[in-house]
């Protein structure tokens, strides 16, 4: 199997830096790219910041983009998404009407067991994993725990370093996360976002890894005394997860033309 990672879109009507990101335009090359490779993926998933400011003209903007994929797609909500607004502007993926309080689900129709968190906290750009997340990951993870299994969840749980983006990441259940996935050898990647850039940390036993942007990435800032949280447009870019007869191998892809290819 063969997934594509995308994440933190950001697609906004109007914000501070809109005429500067682009971030409509990114995605359109992005989706361009994707549908492009070959082989092609068989999944893509977006793991979330699928906007700026979570409002319904925003994901507006974001569903035709996204539906220019010619692959199937699965969405998560990051801590700039509405969830209620997520949903109904994707009426047609059901799998985000959970009847739960929050957006977690599980899909077990692809060889990868795909198992989704909201780390969210509305109003909050931090986010959390609390007792009632952390008791439904632990029965989701027993229900089957022999396949093979990604995790989808938009806060990284570690920190990586980059210390005014590690006060605003999963500030609370990191450590019982951890616990609840370390009896388990069948889960092949936590996959993350809100970075923006490919980061990688073993966390429980499991490796756990952040996606760069599709449009703007972190500065890359390791100094505990940075003042300023910046963004550059290194370039953007996506991940691709795949399934080969030792487990899950990620490779990290770039969005953009470039010289090449060229024989040996």
């Amino acid at each position: 199997m063969l997934i594509a990672q995308i994440s933190d879109l950001h697609i906004q009507q109007a914000g501070k830096h809109s005429a500067l990101i682009q971030a409509e335009r990114h995605l359109a090359a992005c989706v361009s790219a994707l549908n492009r490779l070959d082989p092609r993926p068989d999944l893509v998933v977006a793991t979330g910041d699928l906007t700026e400011h979570g409002r319904a003209d925003e994901y507006q903007l974001l569903r035709p983009l996204l539906e220019q994929l010619d692959i199937p797609f699965l969405l998560i909500p990051g801590n700039h998404d509405s969830p209620a607004a997520l949903r109904a502007a994707f009426p047609g993926h059901r799998y985000l009407d959970t009847g739960f309080p929050f957006m977690q689900y599980t899909v077990d129709t692809w060889p990868l067991r795909i198992v989704a968190l909201d780390t969210t906290v509305p109003r909050s750009s931090a986010g959390e994993l609390c007792a009632m997340r952390l008791a439904w990951l632990a029965d989701a993870l027993a229900q089957a725990p022999e396949r093979p299994t990604v995790i989808l969840m938009h806060h990284p749980p570690f920190e990586t370093g980059i210390r005014l983006m590690d006060d605003l990441g999963l500030l609370q259940g990191r450590e019982a996360f951890a616990e609840i996935i370390a009896p388990y050898r069948n889960i092949e990647r936590i996959l993350c976002g809100h970075l923006h850039r490919t980061i990688m940390c073993r966390v429980g036993g499991a490796i756990a890894s952040t996606c760069p942007g599709t449009a703007h990435q972190i500065e890359l800032t390791l100094d505990d005394a940075a003042q300023d949280l910046n963004f550059n447009f290194e370039p953007p870019g996506y991940q691709l997860h795949w399934q080969g007869p030792q487990g899950l191998v990620t490779h990290h892809a770039l969005i953009g033309e470039f010289p090449g290819p060229y024989s040996f």
